[in-house]
């Protein structure tokens, strides 16, 4: 639902080398290393060059500031994050020539982008293209034009139609999109593919992966950077396995297996330490002792000893896409994909409750842990500088907070008197939570009996209950200003509730729900007749379950959810959710759906003038809307909103009704 910009360079060129999660990054680690009089001079870069990886272990400090000292003079002098990101590309480009790649930068921009800090090379490319190859060769549809042959640009042409790239994000995280909802038809019209577009945008957001600035003509296009950087990020989403970066979970999954094998040396990274191939040969013996052979270890050569490991990866099924050489090179990205597939192909873990599991790690609440992912993905959507992993976690220096109230309510935070991360003195995050809290209550939050320490000290309870209110509030507002004639009069639930049932009703339809827990909202049928409603040509009907027994309900669910990402909805909740009717993703889910059309009746101008009786109305067969306190309610959009009846008393999700129940209190 949200539309915020990321981070903008008034360099489109220099823009164009970066993907925004990248750029994300970039700026944090940029801000963080401003010293107290707000600057970054030249000589503060190479530490943090190298630790960025920026020219790829080719050099260390002391020639990075050679080198930074030649082309800028002075190090002293101060510099600006355009600056900053110059240097990034030129070292990335300084250590290619000096690898013997490219004879000169500015050709090592044109062959390589770069996307999560790592360069992507024609090597990662080919890498990507074997992995398609390898996991989607066998799709009825794809496999007419599998395989891709890496050397042409055959993959960002099959990507222009979004069913490649909707269906990788099935291989990713299985289940996500509803492959009935893909329009895979050989030549899809322009309104078609955009469909598929929207819906693999939407889709990407609900696993993780950062698409704030890529947009559906983006990918028509086929532009490489976005696509390459895009790609990168489904291989190697595997964020759900717990609230922490992909890159950790693995690496602690990796630790764990090692130790138990006798490997002495902790793996740190997806490069150096991954280099001589001892470490993969270590864990694959472990994971896989049927398939291991003596010859891996007691080879000396590097580049020997990897190829070795692929065979034995390949003896577990693990699909080759990668060569021993980009081992032995230390490729982060393709280190990091590798060691996904391993876990995704045999983890080692079990679930038997007497042994170790992974779901030890996991959040022991499935509702909490569920709510957790709504919001994570929510805040990761709306384009803040700092990149949520965890919530409970990351939240509780309240500068994660700050920075979304600041996406919601622009101008609310005083950052004056906020602490930036990071923040070492307990007391400065307890000042930034009771910063929020306080703009909490100016934005008429419930927070009865709450303080900042409790966010501080990581109450679960309280921090999903005030995020859900933040969620709320921002759904309500993206409505409230898409009418221009509203007269200051606020959107509530029940205003959401009327306005779905009463599109349904106008369909001919008899549908008609109580509230947003109404059981008969389990089994799909309502949300299908309003997707209908607002769209009469997205929903195919004879795909539609009577939605009686669990597995027709988790049909229909998982065909909603898809149905509209692929309209334009931007939502994270769950077939579950639907299924057993959780009232607060319900709410989202129809929030969404009103947004798009309320949205769309705007940008095509399907507005009706209003009667001189001060009823409006936006189809024939509209009913008149009842007035608010005897006073005539005028809006823009005519029917669609003006049909609303203001009145918070009826909405049955408020915030108050739940905390007359104690939901929101803080706990003795």
């Amino acid at each position: 639902m949200s539309s915020y910009m990321g981070v903008h360079v008034s360099d489109q060129w220099l823009q164009s080398q970066f993907t925004q999660a990248e750029l994300r990054s970039l700026k944090s680690k940029f801000l963080a290393m401003k010293n107290q009089n707000g600057q970054v001079t030249v000589g503060d870069m190479p530490p943090l060059m190298v630790k960025l990886n920026a020219s790829n272990s080719m050099f260390n400090e002391e020639e990075i500031a050679g080198i930074l000292k030649e082309s800028l003079a002075d190090l002293s002098n101060e510099i600006d994050f355009e600056a900053f990101l110059k240097v990034y590309l030129d070292l990335q480009g300084l250590a290619t020539a000096k690898s013997g790649a490219s004879k000169q930068s500015s050709s090592f921009l044109k062959a390589t982008t770069t996307t999560l800090l790592h360069t992507i090379s024609e090597s990662e490319k080919a890498s990507y293209v074997a992995h398609i190859n390898s996991y989607l060769g066998d799709d009825p549809f794809l496999k007419q034009f599998l395989p891709i042959d890496p050397a042409t640009n055959d993959l960002f042409n099959l990507a222009k139609d979004g069913v490649l790239l909707c269906k990788l994000i099935n291989v990713a995280v299985p289940g996500t999109i509803d492959e009935r909802a893909i329009n895979t038809k050989r030549v899809l019209n322009p309104w078609e593919r955009n469909e598929n577009h929207t819906l693999c945008l939407n889709s990407a957001k609900a696993i993780g992966c950062t698409v704030v600035n890529i947009g559906t003509q983006d990918l028509v296009e086929g532009r490489p950077h976005l696509l390459l950087g895009l790609i990168s990020q489904i291989i190697k989403d595997v964020e759900e396995l717990m609230g922490l970066a992909p890159e950790k979970v693995l690496l602690k999954w990796m630790n764990f297996h090692l130790k138990k094998a006798g490997y002495e040396k902790p793996v740190s990274n997806f490069s150096s330490d991954l280099k001589d191939g001892k470490a993969y040969a270590y864990l694959l013996n472990v994971l896989a002792p049927e398939h291991c052979s003596p010859s891996t270890l007691d080879s000396k050569d590097p580049k020997e000893r990897a190829k070795l490991v692929l065979d034995h990866a390949e003896r577990m099924d693990c699909k080759r896409y990668l060569k021993p050489e980009d081992i032995v090179e230390g490729s982060p990205n393709l280190n990091l994909a590798f060691v996904a597939q391993i876990f995704h192909q045999r983890n080692g873990l079990t679930t038997d409750s007497k042994k170790i599991s992974f779901a030890e790690m996991m959040t022991d609440d499935v509702q909490t842990s569920r709510e957790e992912r709504c919001f994570r993905l929510w805040i990761n959507s709306l384009g803040i500088v700092t990149y949520v992993n965890n919530v409970f976690e990351d939240v509780r220096n309240g500068w994660i907070l700050l920075e979304v109230l600041d996406k919601v309510s622009p101008g609310s935070v005083n950052w004056k008197q906020a602490s930036k991360l990071p923040i070492k003195m307990p007391f400065r995050k307890v000042e930034n939570c009771n910063q929020v809290i306080r703009i909490g209550r100016q934005m008429k939050f419930s927070l009865v009996n709450v303080a900042g320490n409790d966010f501080v000290q990581g109450n679960k309870k309280l921090i999903l209950a005030f995020l859900w209110q933040l969620m709320r509030y921002n759904m309500l507002q993206l409505l409230k200003n898409l009418r221009s004639h509203s007269q200051g009069k606020e959107i509530t639930d029940a205003d959401i509730l009327k306005w779905a049932n009463n599109k349904v009703k106008h369909t001919g339809r008899t549908s008609k729900i109580v509230n947003f827990k109404d059981q008969s909202l389990s089994s799909g049928i309502f949300f299908l007749e309003l997707l209908s409603a607002v769209e009469p040509r997205v929903v195919n009907w004879n795909l539609v379950t009577k939605g009686e027994s669990d597995d027709e309900k988790r049909l229909n669910a998982t065909y909603i959810i898809s149905v509209a990402r692929k309209l334009g909805c931007s939502i994270f909740l769950l077939p579950e959710d639907i299924m057993e009717v959780n009232q607060k993703m319900i709410l989202t889910l129809a929030a969404s759906i009103m947004y798009w059309s309320l949205q769309k009746a705007v940008e095509d101008g399907e507005s009706s003038p209003s009667p001189s009786n001060g009823t409006c109305t936006a189809t024939p067969d509209a009913s008149p809307a009842p007035s608010v306190n005897g006073e005539d309610e005028i809006s823009s959009l005519g029917g669609e909103v003006a049909n609303l009846n203001i009145d918070d008393a009826a909405s049955d999700t408020t915030v108050s009704s739940q905390l007359e129940n104690g939901e929101f209190t803080a706990e003795e």
